[in-house]
């Protein structure tokens, strides 16, 4: 019989067995022989086991070469790692790691076999990221010494571990697992038993959602990417992401999400089932939702997919002169964007006192570029010579191109627009940034729905490299051209989608922040641990409640409830908590109280 849990103190974790020698396997056995964990690397096939020799020699070699390494630590590296076909080389573990192909069956077989080598105290711990650790776990003979042990890929630069507990787990076996995990220079996060944990549970209902955007056809898969890395600061578009991670393991991961769930949001995409079952599985195919030069490779070739070089269509208006309604930040990023181009602008608000303040607000701006070595104080001055703040939109009458950046309110956007029309000269393009409104509804408020466009500038719009160019079905092609072609003359990259609520970022982030204060409010993780895990494990510039506070609760809602509205999704409703801080004031950064307190200023 066995040792009862609490009786049996627990060895340290010198000798750690990895079963399954893939990439990640590969990867993990490194980031063990590197801390001077003694690692026994197990796998049925000896071409793998003899492929995973030959990576780890590699690696080796490469931090010597880069003075990571020296050739003493080299050495001794490589004499920690034994490798064997039989599982019987895992007898004298002290930890187990199994990171074979996501199927029950296979791991329970594993688990099964390991129950009869190792000693009692060993702890057993899977790598899954889809499957439940509590069933692998209650098949177990030692069920309280089973846990998850989640790497992300690559493991030796990936920072992120989920510690992952059933509800069988001892405490004694997570200790000892986060202690390890810190030795390896990692940073543990501990979750509960739900597919996907927490990084994966949140990345994967996102990149779920931009498969099905693209099944849809509503945009391209490269201003998909393009959108969600510029708009987003995200290191890979989400296509490009789901080729790396495999378009099969993605299929696994949401399936088991959906099994429990039932969230159409994690119903995987059809595309995803064609893809995957037509062996398009992404790079290790070479062919996914891109066309890769080889198996295996990163480099992405041409397909029948690929956009025109320069593309075609219709030829744009010309543009010399630029109209910005408004005198808010956005407003006055806009008209600094345009001045900068070589435009002649004008700013107009509801005063001139208004606009004055706008076109002040400008030159601090342009100040801080020249303390800052980006542009010379001659240029600063000529771009702010160029802006005419106005206290009307008569002054629009000879402006080519008007650009709206007032509050977000389609009455007051309608109405502006209906301004718009009476005194703007015919042929002159009309735009709006609305990030969530319908861009038709603003056309409609004028006579010439034909010259409507959105033209959705992100925040703070002389950084930030992305425009979403939103075409209505009314919008006529010479508009999409002169946009296009404008875009470009103020150095932004364009991307173009239909006129449906959020259009590309917003859709795809809204939800995922909104599953985010799911798990909040569900008491499956903490705030730090989430926005830990998505910045470590997702590689996000911002955890989602940072971000959350920096956009404001109050704006989040309302997207929130825009993209419910318009789609009808059950899993789009905003989390119940969020409304709850909207209605106490709890607003973000700007009140000093959202997810977190901020000190005032």
């Amino acid at each position: 019989m066995a040792t009862p849990l609490s009786d049996t103190p627990l060895s340290p974790l010198k000798t750690i067995a990895v079963v399954g020698l893939g990439t990640m396997g590969t990867g993990i056995t490194e980031v063990l022989a590197k801390a001077g964990r003694e690692v026994i690397g197990i796998d049925v096939a000896e071409a793998q086991t003899a492929r995973a020799l030959a990576a780890l020699e590699s690696a080796a070699a490469r931090a010597v070469e880069r003075g990571r390494l020296t050739e003493e630590d080299r050495v001794g590296l490589l004499a920690r790692v034994r490798l064997s076909t039989d599982l019987r080389a895992a007898a004298d573990a002290d930890l187990v790691i199994e990171v074979v192909p996501e199927s029950y069956e296979v791991k329970h077989q594993i688990f099964r076999e390991l129950d009869g080598i190792v000693r009692p105290e060993t702890i057993l711990a899977t790598g899954t990221n889809a499957l439940s650790v509590t069933r692998l776990a209650a098949d177990s003979a030692r069920p309280e010494r089973v846990l998850g042990l989640h790497f992300f890929n690559p493991a030796p630069a990936m920072k992120l571990v989920e510690v992952v507990s059933s509800v069988l787990t001892a405490p004694a076996a997570v200790a000892a697992v986060t202690d390890l995990a810190i030795e390896l220079g990692k940073e543990p996060v501990a979750v509960g038993d739900r597919p996907g944990f927490v990084a994966d549970g949140l990345l994967f209902g996102y990149l779920n959602q931009a498969a099905a955007m693209y099944e849809a056809k509503y945009a391209s898969r490269e201003d998909i990417d393009a959108a969600m890395r510029l708009g987003c600061g995200l290191p890979m578009g989400p296509l490009a992401l789901l080729d790396l991670i495999g378009i099969d393991t993605a299929r696994t991961v949401l399936d088991a999400m959906y099994a429990e769930s039932r969230d159409r949001l994690h119903a995987p995409a059809p595309i995803l089932k064609q893809l995957s079952e037509a062996g398009l599985t992404g790079r290790k195919s070479g062919r996914g939702f891109y066309t890769y030069e080889a198996p295996g490779s990163a480099a992405v070739v041409p397909d029948p997919l690929t956009p025109a070089a320069g593309g075609a269509g219709a030829e744009g208006r010309p543009v010399r002169s630029v109209g910005v309604a408004g005198s808010g930040t956005m407003a006055s990023g806009i008209a600094e964007v345009f001045a900068k181009a070589g435009y002649e602008v004008v700013l107009a608000a509801r005063s001139e006192e208004k606009a004055q303040t706008a076109k002040a607000r400008i030159g601090k701006s342009l100040s801080r570029s020249v303390d800052k070595g980006r542009m010379t104080a001659e240029a600063a001055a000529e771009t702010l010579d160029r802006i005419t703040p106005a206290g009307s939109y008569d002054a629009f009458a000879d402006v080519d191109l008007a650009v709206e950046a007032v509050a977000e309110d389609l009455e007051v956007k309608r109405q502006l627009f209906a301004a718009l029309d009476k005194v703007c000269k015919p042929g002159a393009v009309l735009a709006t940034t609305t990030s969530s409104l319908p861009v038709v509804a603003c056309a409609r408020a004028t006579s010439r729905p034909q010259d409507v466009i959105g033209m959705h500038f992100f925040n703070p719009a002389p950084a930030m490299k992305l425009v979403e160019v939103v075409r209505t079905v009314l919008t006529a092609d010479d508009v999409h051209a002169t946009v296009r072609e404008v875009c470009g003359r103020i150095r932004k990259h364009a991307v173009d989608c239909g006129d449906r609520a959020g259009f590309i970022v917003n859709a795809l982030l809204f939800p995922y922040l909104n599953n985010a204060i799911k798990m909040v409010q569900e008491h499956y993780a903490t705030l730090d641990d989430i926005d830990a895990a998505m910045k470590l494990g997702g590689g996000y510039p911002m955890g989602p409640f940072e971000l959350l506070d920096v956009v404001g609760l109050d704006v989040s809602l309302a997207i929130e409830k825009v993209l419910h509205r318009e789609f009808r999704d059950p899993g789009l409703a905003p989390a119940p908590l969020l409304e709850h801080l909207v209605a106490a004031g709890c607003l973000g950064r700007k009140t000093g109280r959202g997810f977190r307190e901020y000190a005032r200023r």
